[in-house]
């Protein structure tokens, strides 16, 4: 069984702006409230290491292969519980030129295995709200002056 989740928003900033803050992975920790940490090189079919916590649950620790990283424009990884099959999910961020010096800033995930059914609601609520957190917590960062 697949799953999908999606959320947008609209920022404005230039996707190159929205880019650099998404890939500084080492100020996550003070913007970020979904994705608490990330390191590792990660250029295409190279493990990464990501901490996120979705809101009113656990922090979890995964180390998913990054699919596609794609300048200013897609960062995509695929990540496993234990092994494929079981629980997998495909987290992509997608950022749309709006060619008006605005970003459409999509993150998705999809997410496949046995146990999908069973994490519905959790994924329906916590981790979609975790989804919207970020995005707006993005915005933020990037409407700012500071970057």
């Amino acid at each position: 069984m697949a799953k999908e989740i999606k959320t947008e928003i609209l920022i404005l900033a230039s996707p190159e702006k929205v880019w650099n803050i998404l890939t500084d992975f080492k100020i996550y920790p003070n913007w970020n409230p979904f994705i608490k940490f990330i390191s590792g090189d990660p250029k295409a079919y190279r493990s990464i290491n990501v901490t996120i916590q979705p809101p009113e649950k656990k922090a979890m620790k995964f180390s998913p292969k990054v699919l596609v990283y794609n300048l200013n424009k897609e960062f995509r990884w695929k990540g496993h519980f234990i092994i494929p099959g079981i629980f997998d999910g495909e987290h992509i961020f997608e950022l749309i030129n709006n060619k008006n010096g605005s970003t459409t800033f999509i993150q998705r995930e999809v997410f496949g295995g046995i146990l999908v059914p069973l994490l519905t609601k959790m994924l329906d609520v916590n981790t979609k709200n975790g989804f919207n957190l970020m995005n707006e917590k993005l915005k933020e960062q990037a409407e700012s002056t500071k970057f």
